[in-house]
């Protein structure tokens, strides 16, 4: 498991978790629930690692609801423990091949 994968689900159970303005507009609009979020970060797969990200290194988690599929970006605080919740969506087959993994060219 990524290292940035094991301080995400870290934070997450240590209840250090902060959910950025553009999360909550963006899961208003798509249905999407916290409990779906958190659920994707804690038993998801992360798909793809920016470990260099600014301001903090992050990743996307692709996990499931039922069968539909739903991305998480979520970055995570090394130093602090602390768990940003950036966006979350429903991949399209537009963006993704089919297994929502991997990106289309």
């Amino acid at each position: 498991m990524p290292e940035i994968q094991k301080k995400i689900i870290e934070g997450i159970t240590r209840g250090r978790i902060k959910w950025q303005r553009h999360a909550f507009e963006r899961m208003m609009e798509r249905d999407i629930y916290r409990t779906d979020v958190l659920q994707v970060l804690k038993t998801g797969e992360m798909i793809e690692e920016y470990p260099k990200d600014h301001p903090l290194p992050s990743g996307l988690f692709l996990g499931f609801k039922g069968k539909i599929p739903l991305h998480v970006v979520a970055s995570i605080d090394i130093k602090t423990g602390w768990c940003y919740i950036v966006t979350a969506y429903h991949p399209d087959t537009k963006h993704f091949k089919s297994d929502y993994k991997t990106r289309k060219k």
